[in-house]
């Protein structure tokens, strides 16, 4: 069993590398340089190959006769899914890692919005989303990511080939771009006693460990099928309760203290101002099982964390 993973240094990607790896497939990554790729991914037999994710003559060549398995997680525009499409007649089972940022509730508004969206609880597949992009979008905006995002999975969807689009929401692990947990780590670690949250350090916010999202992919690499799945923790924790775990796996003991009203000290990224929860259940139906909770497994990236401090 051979798996690609377009973008595989970072914390879905390498997550699923790890997964895949220590099932016995063999697993090439691809990335821009040879120094962002994980020791334990080496160590585990994981192949890098020095890849721009516009070079799509080096991702043929990577491919060659094919793979069971290619994972995307590089597509920001419509241009980008349509340029692979030769490519992934070559693949048993394409993924595309999207986002939940596409959804819309009843009146329109999103993530990315200026208005806080009110979606429904838990939110499935079948909910609305933005209008695609066009191609002139700049999908690395605040504005113009989630419409991009929906451009992708519009181009694969409609190919009619068995590519399964994956929604995840807030992504922790080890190897994250732009770990949330970094600036309470950094203070924990510096012995502060208080820990301020806003209000809203009690909102929910759903979490997705990338070692789950590997999981999932792991089950559809058996199941190739074009569809469309939420990929969440089994658990909905409040920030507070985010933080605490934080703390617990720094063996930190100091307070968090609820602010009133939305107090700037208390700003965190797991702040909502309405609940939103993703609907796993299609998953679940597939055979996926979560290696964990969100709650626990948030301590391996603050762990990765400290090691990079």
């Amino acid at each position: 069993m051979r798996a690609v993973i377009l973008g595989g240094t970072g914390a879905i990607g390498a997550a699923t590398a790890a997964r895949l790896a220590g099932a016995g497939w063999t697993v090439d990554v691809t990335g821009r340089s040879p120094g962002s790729m994980p020791d334990e991914l080496i160590r585990a037999g994981v192949r890098f190959h020095a890849i721009d994710r516009s070079d799509t003559a080096a991702i043929e060549r990577l491919v060659g006769a094919g793979a069971e398995l290619l994972v995307d997680l590089l597509a920001y525009r419509a241009a980008d899914a349509r340029a692979l499409l030769p490519v992934l007649t070559a693949i048993r089972s394409p993924i595309v890692i999207s986002s939940r940022a596409v959804y819309v509730d009843a009146q329109g508004r999103h993530i990315n919005g200026d208005e806080a969206p009110r979606f429904v609880v838990p939110l499935a597949e079948s909910n609305p989303t933005l209008p695609p992009a066009e191609d002139d979008v700049d999908p690395y905006t605040r504005e113009g990511y989630a419409p991009s995002k929906v451009a992708v999975e519009r181009v694969l969807l409609d190919s009619g080939l068995p590519v399964t689009v994956i929604r995840p929401s807030k992504v922790h692990g080890r190897w994250a771009r732009n770990a949330r947990t970094r600036t309470f780590v950094e203070r924990m670690l510096r012995g502060d006693d208080v820990i301020p949250l806003a209000r809203l350090g009690e909102s929910v916010d759903h979490l997705t460990a990338a070692d789950n999202t590997a999981s999932l992919i792991e089950t559809v690499a058996g199941a190739p099928a074009a569809r469309v799945l939420n990929s969440a923790d089994p658990d909905v924790p409040t920030a507070a309760e985010i933080v605490r775990s934080i703390g617990d796996a720094l063996d930190w003991h100091g307070q968090i203290e609820l602010l009133s009203g939305d107090d700037e000290r208390g700003a965190n990224p797991w702040a909502a101002l309405h609940p939103i929860v993703l609907d796993t259940s299609a998953s679940e139906q597939l055979g996926y099982r979560p290696v964990g909770r969100g709650v626990d497994l948030i301590a391996a990236e603050a762990h990765w964390v400290v090691s990079t401090l």
